[in-house]
Parts: C-alpha cells; structure tokens; sequence
C-alpha cells in the first residue's frame, strides 16, 4: 500500500508541477524570461564563451523547447554573448520536458540516451544538433554560483527519487 501510495505521489508530482510551472511564466513577460535566461547561460558557458567554443554558433539559431511547461526560445550568438529570443527559423531545434534536462544539466543523465529513449528530440541541422550535445556534454557546473549548483543537484536527485517510485 505505501508502494502505490508513493507511485501516486510521484506521479501526482509529475503531472501536476509542469501545469503550475506553465500558468507562472505565462505571467512573466516574455523579454524578463528570455533576459533572465540569457543572464544564466551566460554565466554557466562563461568559460566556453571566452574560448570562443561556441563560435560554430556565429549566425546559426538553436531552437530550444521546454514541451512540459510550453517554453520555447531561440540561443545564438551575436558580439560574443549568447542571446535568447523568440524562436522564429532555428537551425536546429532540441525538445525535451523539464526532469530531462535537469538530470542532463546535473551530469546524470546523458544526451544520447535521452535522444535513443525519444526523451530528447532533435530536429534540422544534425552537424549543428551534434554539436550542441557534444558541448551540452562538457559543460561543468562549477562556473555556476554555489547556490545554483546545489539547487540544480538537490533537484535532480528528487528527479531521480521520484522516477525511481513510478517504477
């Protein structure tokens, strides 16, 4: 009984915090978000940035699209910062659900085995989609403040707590 009751919990968890999550930012404006989001990926590939890794980004468009809480935007680079805006003709286009890309921000879930599972879809340029996975592989969340860090960690472990109780 304490087995079906924890799988009714998590999976409560999972259906019902995407629909929270989508009614919160639709309140927020798009611009704060995009700014917001800009902020943090500049920070978190700050290093990769200086080393000009992400110059194969130069007048492309990465589509990204948070499906579970209706989040889509489009990253590129321009004067050497990464820039978020609304997605309008992406090169390549990544769709994935929120828990996926936690575990794979967390370093416990790989890319490769999301795209085999159909958790992580891409679409459009696969020489710019390999890319990106190949750098989302090596980025290290030590660039980020502590407080960042462990909250991503302390997630994905819950991530992975509640995946484990839906068996």
């Amino acid at each position: 009984m304490a087995q079906k009751f924890s799988e009714k919990l998590a999976q409560n968890i999972f259906s019902v915090t995407p629909k929270i999550s989508r009614q919160t930012l639709a309140l927020v404006p798009d611009k704060l978000k995009f700014e917001l989001l800009s902020q943090l990926l500049n920070l978190l590939l700050a290093e990769q940035i200086k080393m000009q890794e992400l110059a194969f980004l130069e007048n492309k468009h990465v589509g990204i699209i948070v499906d579970d809480i209706k989040l889509s935007f489009d990253v590129s680079i321009r004067a050497g910062k990464l820039q978020i805006s609304t997605m309008v003709q992406p090169d390549v286009v990544f769709t994935a659900n929120v828990p996926e890309l936690v575990l794979v921000a967390a370093g416990k879930e790989d890319p490769d085995t999301l795209f085999f599972q159909r958790k992580l879809l891409i679409e459009g340029d696969t020489e710019l989609g390999l890319e990106v996975k190949n750098l989302l592989l090596g980025i290290e969340l030590d660039g980020l403040p502590k407080p960042v860090q462990v909250a991503i960690e302390k997630l994905a472990i819950t991530i992975q707590t509640l995946q484990k109780q839906m068996g």
